[in-house]
């Protein structure tokens, strides 16, 4: 059963099946890059003692704390965070070992009495902790490498209708362009036999988590020229100079940090290969890109549950939002029960 409920140009839905909805409950803090997340949160920590932990699969590198916005120093006296920059370039970090992580640090949290606050718009990591993740074998060195091949070979486009061929399904619910989710999908299907959608349906156990989701879903105009104009800071801050430090430690380039939004642009710059300008337009579009799958992800596919609570905000977050959201939390989630 779930109900809706609409005001100040904010959409609830909660759910309800008589299970015990408050126990380990936690919050979340989700959306596209650049809506607001990192602001609501630290609210949110002065509201209701509460702890941040990062749910974003970039920020949690040490090497990229300007590019990735991550939390400032000031932000991280007002309120403890956790699980950012924790991680060097050089490992190839995953859901399932942030999963694990994020667990640790809720339990953590909830021991010192305060609440945990999950924030980040990464959709994977946060299914990965709602939902559980499928137990999918390790894909052995040389097939992930053949399978990098041939997806450079090919291109975006004839590598996803190979992948059509070996996975039906999990074509059809990727675009080309999600060249990281097209090439695991097709990496596990070619080396398992079966695919990952059949691997999914097969959902380790998660922690019987209560949540209130705040959805930050803003009007994608507004969106985008926050993401523009965010970028622009972290140029100004000093992103160019924390590439090129990660540039001559000659990483993998297929490793997940050499994947971080800016990082081949920037390097296309320092090596001359495109002017600033040019290169400062590439990030914001790449980073326009994927706040429109971030947008899509959020809207389409979030998890919905008995337990969960969702709120979705339907503009850019600011400070006026904040009574109608801490009434939603009291009322939802940290009142006790009768």
């Amino acid at each position: 059963m779930f109900w809706t409920l609409a005001f100040a140009g904010v959409t609830a839905v909660f759910y309800a099946d008589g299970v015990n909805e408050r126990r380990h409950p936690i919050l979340i803090v989700a959306g596209p890059t650049a809506s607001g997340k990192s602001a609501l949160a630290l609210a949110l920590a002065a509201e209701f003692a509460g702890a941040i932990v990062n749910a974003d699969s970039m920020q949690v590198y040490r090497d990229l704390p300007i590019l990735t916005a991550q939390p400032d120093e000031a932000s991280r006296r007002a309120a403890p965070h956790r699980l950012y920059g924790v991680v060097d370039a050089a490992e190839n970090f995953s859901a399932g070992a942030w999963r694990a992580r994020a667990v640790a640090e809720i339990d953590a949290i909830r021991n010192e009495g305060r609440v945990p606050i999950l924030v980040g718009g990464t959709g994977l990591y946060l299914r990965a902790l709602l939902d559980g993740l499928a137990p999918t074998p390790p894909v052995p060195a040389e097939a992930r490498q053949a399978a990098r091949a041939l997806q450079a070979e090919l291109g975006a486009e004839a590598f996803h209708r190979v992948l059509a061929q070996l996975d039906p399904e999990g074509a059809a619910k990727l675009e080309p362009a999600d060249r990281q989710r097209v090439l695991r999908a097709y990496e596990v299907a070619k080396a398992t036999g079966r695919s990952l959608g059949e691997w999914q349906r097969g959902q380790s156990a998660t922690p019987d988590y209560a949540a209130v989701i705040i959805l930050l879903l803003p009007p994608r105009g507004h969106l985008y020229a926050a993401c523009d104009a965010r970028f622009l800071r972290l140029i100004e801050g000093g992103a160019v100079e924390e590439v090129r430090a990660l540039l001559a430690r000659n990483l993998d380039p297929a490793l997940p940090a050499m994947k971080a939004l800016g990082v081949a642009e920037i390097a296309a710059w320092l090596d001359g290969a495109a002017g600033r300008e040019s290169a400062i337009a590439a990030v914001q579009q790449a980073t326009r890109n994927y706040a429109k799958r971030q947008y899509t992800w959020f809207k389409h596919q979030m998890p919905e549950r008995p337990g969960l609570r969702k709120l979705t905000l339907i503009e850019q977050y600011s400070e006026r939002l904040l009574p109608e959201i801490f009434s939603f939390i009291r009322q939802f989630l940290l009142t006790p029960e009768s």
